[in-house]
């Protein structure tokens, strides 16, 4: 545990849900664990007790990647953790494929409707049908043009034209849409959307004030923090002050609410853990303004200097484009300028 994880609060310790498995966190709310095949290695899914026009059941909030292990899980979780009761619908916080990948299926497996804000739902029907953000000739020329000139690295982001629909096959064909505000009753309890922008078009967090538990998603995680990224398909975005608005707007909640994050365990410290990240990136803004301030700066350039260790692929594709979010934070906030050279890249220096 690092020194600033030792700030919060972990009420069940080391405690996690064994594979296949529940562990209760609050009355009517369940903890399921399960593997992803990426160094971030696991993901947190929710079961809530539910009740929907007087037929008990379950809610299930996020779903994991398509394949054939989540798959598997599920079907341990269903076959020993329901209490003989049917899923009656499934939630999700936003279109990343850790969260949305399987939603196809339990949403056909149960007969039930999914739930998620409009522009996830859409952002995940294109992404499926397309490589855009995550791979392929798109992606490969827009991280070409913030500096990553490494031929092999280039080449792999090109070859990876299927990444997300890999994992998301497909999504459901309906969905019922949820609102920043909304209120939506699940076994008797009221529980708050609250949006959150930046790390996915528009996050749903959902809030119980009865039990004092927020369902985070990647809004508010414990140990890492949360991937902010620049795609290609909006080349000049900037997403990572909306990040930065929208953890702010969580402090209206109690400090010690306990927080549901989709990494990580569950922890008290809300105000804290939001302290934490607005420090996190103010360094990194400082150490941004600093390296440009040297000499101009690509995102490539930047790397090192948001990221001290050794990158994979997958690592390297994510942090290329948080890299950009920095460098266009301070850009659009009229603290640096962007120069295009004559070699086509984007490199950043003092406004």
């Amino acid at each position: 545990m690092n020194a600033l994880e030792q700030r919060l609060q972990y009420p069940l310790g080391e405690q996690l849900p064994p594979p296949g498995r529940t562990l209760e966190v609050a009355p009517g709310v369940r903890w399921v664990r399960m593997g992803l095949p990426f160094a971030l290695d696991h993901i947190n899914l929710w079961l809530l007790r539910d009740e929907i026009d007087g037929r008990s059941g379950w809610t299930i909030v996020d779903c994991g990647i398509t394949d054939d292990d989540t798959r598997s899980a599920w079907d341990s979780v269903f076959e020993h953790e329901l209490d003989g009761l049917p899923v009656l619908r499934v939630i999700v916080t936003h279109m990343h494929p850790d969260h949305i990948g399987l939603a196809h299926w339990l949403t056909e497996r149960w007969q039930c409707r999914l739930w998620i804000s409009a522009t996830d739902y859409n952002a995940a029907r294109i992404a499926s049908q397309s490589t855009t953000g995550y791979g392929g000739e798109a992606a490969a020329n827009f991280f070409a043009s913030n500096g990553l000139t490494d031929a092999e690295a280039v080449a792999k982001v090109r070859a990876r034209s299927n990444y997300y629909a890999s994992m998301v096959p497909q999504v459901p064909p309906q969905f019922r849409r949820l609102l920043d505000g909304q209120d939506v009753e699940i076994g008797g309890r009221n529980w708050r959307c609250k949006v959150g922008y930046g790390h996915a078009p528009e996050h749903m967090s959902l809030y119980c004030d009865a039990l004092q538990v927020l369902v985070s998603g990647d809004m508010l995680l414990p140990r890492i923090s949360t991937n902010v990224s620049v795609f290609d398909a909006e080349p000049e975005g900037n997403p990572l002050p909306l990040y930065l608005d929208s953890i702010e707007r969580l402090r209206v909640l109690p400090q010690d609410t306990l927080v549901l994050p989709a990494h990580g365990r569950p922890f008290r410290g809300l105000h804290e853990r939001v302290q934490q990240l607005q420090d996190h990136h103010a360094e990194r803004f400082a150490e941004v303004r600093a390296a440009c301030a040297a000499s101009p700066c690509s995102a490539a350039d930047i790397l090192p200097v948001l990221f001290k260790r050794k990158l994979d692929l997958h690592q390297t594709t994510f942090a290329m484009g948080e890299a950009i979010a920095h460098l266009h934070a301070l850009w659009h906030g009229g603290q640096l300028k962007r120069t295009t050279a004559d070699d086509g890249v984007h490199r950043f220096v003092p406004a």
